[in-house]
């Protein structure tokens, strides 16, 4: 995969990140670079590679998945400006 400087240009807008004209050729450059080292790592062999962790084997801690409200809910409303039963009350955002 190849990135062209229009591809550039919309990434640097979308993480709104200021790229003068003069930038782009080496953001090009870096892009490009880091694509063809991902396509790299695609080649290797995983077959039979168990995903990890971590480096040393260990067993991840465990608890129960229980809901419960947390037994708090008035504390976590409380400096809130409104409320009702618990829940945020925000203004409306979309018509």
């Amino acid at each position: 995969m190849s990135v062209d400087a229009a591809t550039v240009r919309r990434i640097a807008h979308l993480a709104r990140i200021a790229v003068t004209e003069a930038e782009v050729p080496h953001l090009q450059g870096e892009l490009n670079a880091m694509l063809a080292f991902v396509e790299q790592l695609s080649e290797v062999n995983v077959d039979g590679v168990e995903p990890m962790t971590s480096v040393t084997p260990m067993e991840m801690k465990k608890r129960p998945d229980v809901i419960n409200d947390g037994e708090i809910a008035d504390d976590v409303v409380k400096n809130a400006p409104d409320t009702v039963d618990h829940f945020f009350l925000v203004p409306k955002v979309l018509e």
